[in-house]
């Protein structure tokens, strides 16, 4: 599946990783699907539970705010971003692990440094 991302929204979620750091930001992504395409049109930035620093989870709270919200514009959560501190920009297995929801996006924003650019 293809995402299309506004840069206002690539510059928003780095911001929130920058933000975040050395801890991992999450948010979920609000949008629409067409086929092999997916759109984002709402960011949702979310509070991370996570006890570790590596880690994410979504406040429930945050997610069903967010969900709340689709619905009132008509849209779907397509998917969730979350940062890496460590500047991996691939999964990790424990973002494998819990990624089982099908046709469901995982964004990662990896992040080498506090002040670094975003990959």
């Amino acid at each position: 599946m293809k995402l299309a991302l506004p840069r206002e929204f690539r510059a928003r979620i780095e911001s929130h990783a920058q933000g975040a750091y050395p801890n991992e930001c999450c948010g979920l992504i609000e949008g629409r699907r067409d086929g092999d395409d997916a759109f984002a049109l709402a960011l949702h930035p979310a509070r991370n539970l996570a006890p570790r620093r590596d880690r994410f989870e979504i406040h429930p709270e945050d997610h069903f705010v967010a969900l709340k919200a689709a619905r009132a514009n008509g849209h779907a959560i397509i998917g969730c971003y979350h940062s890496h501190p460590n500047g991996e920009a691939h999964p990790s297995e424990t973002d494998r692990a819990g990624a089982g929801e099908e046709n469901f996006l995982w964004l990662i924003a990896a992040l080498p440094a506090a002040d670094g650019p975003v990959a």
